[in-house]
């Protein structure tokens, strides 16, 4: 059966394989392949090869059964009070700032009962009449980055998969500079330090080691810059600035440096805090060259000052 499907602003810009395996989910990805082949599959009313950049207004031609097409129904989203607890620092026609507050998971996956993040935003969007989901193919409002459910800080969702796209490549060529706020249980080698270490997680035990050199191609480099800001007994202010963005870098790196984060016990901090005294406080544009993001150029957002310096380094002034 044929079923011809118009490319939508938020479908563009993908490439034709990528939105069929989001437009067509119980489809195989083989079996897509496969009336690609056999120009089941047209673009534009030509035949097609599967990596074509969609544009929008273009039209595919999908002969395939109906079975296929039975679109999912659209997952309920509470908006009366889901997102209504959103801390939003900054907002624009395609960008949320968020304060994302220690324990709240980004995407969903724990069986907690609170909603995570991108389910707020995605209520919220929906509050707002920004976000349709009945009428998009492809897409919904997502995260560009992403921190621990124990950690708390800025997190940046993208409203329109045009700034999704920007702002991802942006952070994938280091033009994103983000800065946390972080008080230790030990005591860090030196005031101030640009660090290079190598990384491996565990994917089993969600558990990351750090080495001083590689063992083997399995390891990622990581480059952490830190700055000590205040020191109270064996409890140290530190402001950290990441070069590269790896999995638990900060709390392992940290730890292997001997200083691991008040709270963290995964990584040998000591104390009795519910969560790790870590905060992504800063975001700074400044650098970026992604030409769809030059309007925040001049853009730096800030958190408001974690309740956990104030708790133990009340005088410092940030």
């Amino acid at each position: 059966m044929l079923h011809e499907i118009i490319i939508s602003r938020n479908d563009a810009g993908q490439r034709l394989d990528k939105f069929l395996f989001k437009f067509l989910p119980s489809m195989p990805k083989n079996m897509i392949y496969k009336l690609i082949r056999q120009k089941d599959i047209k673009y534009n009313q030509k035949r097609c090869k599967g990596n074509e950049l969609l544009q929008e207004g273009d039209i595919l031609q999908i002969y395939a059964k109906e079975e296929f097409f039975v679109r999912k129904t659209v997952p309920e989203i509470r908006t009366d009070s889901a997102g209504a607890s959103l801390h939003i620092v900054a907002e624009d026609e395609n960008f949320l700032f968020l304060y994302k507050p220690a324990g709240t998971d980004v995407h969903s996956g724990s069986q907690k009962a609170m909603p995570s993040l991108i389910a707020q935003v995605q209520a919220y969007l929906i509050r707002k009449g920004e976000y349709l989901p009945a009428q998009e193919q492809s897409f919904k409002p997502a995260l560009c980055n992403r921190i621990d459910r124990n950690t708390e800080g800025l997190v940046i969702a993208a409203k329109n998969a045009a700034a999704l796209r920007a702002m991802n490549a942006a952070i994938r060529q280091h033009e994103v500079r983000k800065e946390y706020l972080a008080v230790t249980s030990g005591i860090l080698p030196e005031k101030k330090k640009t660090c290079t270490a190598w990384l491996k997680k565990n994917q089993n035990t969600n558990h990351v080691q750090i080495a001083e050199t590689p063992g083997d191609s399995s390891w990622q480099k990581i480059i952490t810059e830190y700055q000590v800001l205040a020191q109270h007994d064996q409890k140290q202010l530190v402001r950290i600035i990441l070069h590269t963005g790896r999995s638990h870098q900060i709390r392992a790196h940290l730890a292997f440096l001997g200083a691991p984060l008040l709270g963290d016990s995964k990584y040998g901090g000591t104390g009795k805090e519910k969560f790790q005294c870590l905060c992504a406080v800063c975001l700074d544009f400044s650098a970026v060259t992604v030409p769809e993001l030059a309007c925040l150029k001049q853009t730096r957002i800030q958190a408001p000052v974690p309740e956990f310096v104030k708790k133990y380094f009340p005088d410092v002034k940030l």
